[in-house]
Parts: C-alpha cells; sequence; structure tokens
C-alpha cells in the first residue's frame, strides 16, 4: 500500500489507550528527574509495542478470531482452558477498572490545568459525565463511529503535546543525545516504568478484535501500515511529553509529582497557552483511554463467551470497568492503590499473553505463509524474556519486595 493513501485505522485505538494519564505522569517525572537521558526507553518501547501487536495483527486477520478466541481455542485441556479464561476476566477487568479510576481523574485534572485552579464545583461531576459519555458511546455507537471519535481525540492530543513542545522550544542537540541508551543513577526504575506504561497488555486484545472488523489476510500490509504509523505517532507523544517536562523543569529544583505540577511551572517561564495546550492534551489523554479500555474488556468478554448473537457480554465487561473505575475515583482511592492492582495484573498478564502471542505466530497449520521466519521469532524471544522480565518486576515492585 502507498504511504499517500493511508487512512488512519484501529492503531489509532491503540495509541489512544497507552498514552493514558499514567503515561503522561511517567512521561513528565521522567523528564523532570533525569532530562532528555531516558528517550531511549521509550524509543525502545514504541518499536516493541509495534512488533508485539504486528504479531497479533497476522493472528487476528488469517484465522479471523480475536486474540482471546484464539488464546484459548489453542488449549487442549478444558480445564486449563476455563482457567485460562478465569485469569484472563480477572486480570484484565481489575487492571483495566484500576486504570480506568486514572484516565477519568486525569481527565478532570486535564481541565482543572486549563482552567488555571481547582475546579469549583469539584471533579466529581466531570468524573460522572465521563463515566455516561463512555458507556453510552460503548453500548449504543458503532465500531465505526468509536474509531473515528478516538482518531479524533489521539489528533486533538498529538496536536495539543506537539505545540507544547513547540513552545517549550528545546535543545535538539541535547533531544537527539537522549536516544542513545544510558542509564543514569537513580534512573532503572523510570526506564522499566517507560517501557512497562507503553507495552500494554489489554492493547493487543483491542487491536485483534478491531482490526479484523475492517481488514482480512489479503489487506494485511495496510493494517500492519497503519499500526506502524499509528503506535509511531504515540511513541512520538509521548516524547514530546518527555522532552517538554526536560527542557522545563529538569535542574529547576522544582518539586514535580504529575503533568498536572508541569503546567502549573509553565505559565511564568512559557505564558498561559503552554499551560493550556498541556491541559488539553492531558484532558484527551484521559478520556480516551477511558473509553479504549472498557472497550477491550467488552471485546475479550465477548470472545470467552463466544456470544455472536448478543452484544450482553461486551456490555456486562465494559459497564463494570465504567463502574468501578468511576466508583473507584469518586471515593477518593489513592492512586498509588490504584496503581498496585494495575501493576499486579500486568505483570500477571504480559509475560503470559507474549507466550501465546509467540505461540501462536509460529503456528504454520494456523497462519501458513504468515507464520514467523527467523527474524520475527529473534525479535519475538527478546521481546519474551524483557516483558517476562518487566512482568516480574512489576509485581516485585507492586508487593514490595523490590524497591
Amino acid at each position: 500500500m502507498k504511504l499517500s493513501r493511508y487512512r488512519p485505522g484501529p492503531g489509532m485505538m491503540v495509541s489512544a489507550a497507552f498514552i493514558g494519564p499514567g503515561t503522561v505522569t511517567a512521561c513528565t517525572l521522567a523528564g523532570a528527574n533525569f532530562g532528555f537521558a531516558l528517550l531511549w526507553a521509550l524509543a525502545f518501547a514504541t518499536v516493541t509495542t509495534i512488533i508485539l501487536q504486528s504479531f497479533a495483527i497476522r493472528i487476528a486477520l488469517v484465522t479471523q478470531l480475536g486474540l482471546a478466541e484464539a488464546m484459548l481455542k489453542s488449549i487442549g485441556s478444558p480445564i486449563i482452558r476455563a482457567l485460562a479464561a478465569l485469569l484472563l476476566i480477572c486480570a484484565l477487568v481489575m487492571g483495566n477498572a484500576a486504570y480506568e479510576a486514572g484516565n477519568m481523574s486525569g481527565a478532570a485534572l486535564g481541565l482543572a490545568a486549563i482552567a488555571g485552579g481547582p475546579l469549583t464545583f469539584g471533579i466529581a461531576p466531570i468524573i460522572v459525565t465521563i463515566a455516561l459519555l463512555s458507556a453510552a458511546m460503548l453500548i449504543f455507537s458503532k465500531p465505526k463511529w468509536i474509531e473515528n471519535v478516538l482518531i479524533a481525540l489521539v489528533i486533538l492530543m498529538s496536536a495539543a503535546f506537539l505545540m507544547t513542545f513547540l513552545l517549550i522550544r528545546p535543545d535538539l542537540g541535547a533531544v537527539l543525545q537522549g536516544f542513545v541508551p544510558s542509564i543514569p543513577e537513580g534512573g532503572l526504575m523510570t526506564a522499566i516504568a517507560l517501557i512497562g506504561t507503553t507495552i500494554v497488555p489489554y492493547n493487543l486484545f483491542l487491536h485483534a478484535a478491531s482490526v479484523r472488523q475492517r481488514w482480512d489476510a489479503e489487506q494485511m500490509p495496510e493494517a500492519q501500515l497503519d499500526n506502524t504509523i499509528s503506535i509511531g505517532i504515540g511513541g512520538l507523544v509521548s516524547i514530546t511529553i518527555l522532552a517538554t517536562a526536560a527542557a522545563s523543569l529538569f535542574g529547576s529544583g522544582k518539586s514535580i509529582e504529575n503533568a498536572v505540577d508541569m503546567a502549573g511551572q509553565l505559565t511564568p517561564l512559557f505564558g498561559s497557552m503552554a499551560t493550556f495546550t498541556l491541559g488539553a492534551g492531558l484532558f484527551a489523554a484521559g478520556l480516551t483511554s477511558a473509553i479504549t479500555a472498557p472497550l477491550a474488556t467488552g471485546y475479550i468478554m465477548q470472545e470467552i463467551f463466544k456470544s455472536s448473537r448478543s452484544r450482553r457480554p461486551f456490555q456486562i465487561g465494559a459497564l463494570v470497568v465504567i463502574i468501578s473505575g468511576a466508583s473507584a475515583s469518586l471515593l477518593g482511592y489513592r492512586p498509588v492503590e490504584l496503581i498496585f492492582v494495575a501493576q499486579i495484573a500486568n505483570g500477571l498478564l504480559l509475560p503470559i499473553v507474549a507466550v501465546f502471542l509467540l505461540k501462536l505466530a509460529n503456528d504454520r497449520k494456523l497462519l501458513g505463509q504468515y507464520a514467523n521466519g527467523l527474524k520475527a521469532n529473534i525479535l519475538g524471544a527478546a521481546i519474551l524474556l524483557i516483558t517476562t522480565a518487566l512482568g516480574f518486576r512489576l509485581i516485585a515492585r507492586a508487593l514490595g519486595f523490590w524497591p
């Protein structure tokens, strides 16, 4: 497919999913604390995500199955299959509900940044509104409409963060130097966090479910081009956030805990426009992720319960995540507690999904000419080792075994 004929597709939904408030916060802290030194970690995570998503795309388009359905179908034992389905449901519902709370709160904080201070009516009405809009969109809208809304929000988010980056005008030489791998003192955990916030297990299920609604195996090049461009854009957005924080905050001695703190520091330095664009980007990041987390859960529930006639499993799965996330946010659970749950869920799921992806991508009976070659297997094996180590790292840190 010619690049000039490219049209944004389901890959943009993946970018919408992984650039949430958690990613914005991780990139902000990385830039504020370590300057440009960890940009390479985002570049690595972006390339890794493109590769893993490409495996999921091939499996979905050739088999015309969702990833959850393909994974469960490859398990011979009914007992193990049932246990695997239970693990998928628990890990994804718990993890996505935890992320959902952060997504909604992050969107509300983005509006506070735009307003220049705390909202007079509080964040509760914003969270309720986002929950209702997300529920209505997922239950009543067609998949194509949801995709178009998310594409528009990703474009808004990308433009907002890019404009903030341009207003700050960082030293391009220093930016390029950040792509040379190095780990500054005390920066290892932050590098792992940047990788972990980009490689998100539920995005594999979301992508596989959405591409097969649009393309078939003969259109594989178009799907893979969309994957590369869309996730590449997402990676670029993350890079601009980190670089903005590095250029404006690194070495300033100011205490920064999240992107809202950064927004407050930008006004005296670069004017109110920089604060406005950063707030708009954070709002869009929270809103897009607030839609994609329940969307992915709904797809997985639909696949596990194999309901082709009724959308009830999809609706229940999506609503459970929205209601749980909104409730946790409204009840004032601390972000640390929510991240604890999400880290354990991701840590459990990431290496397991990577194993199944590699196994399915090598199944020549299943994929035929689209099965992995030597190069893809080398990359896949390396990614499997990294994701397994990352998964154990996330669990260990969440449980307090690893500082």
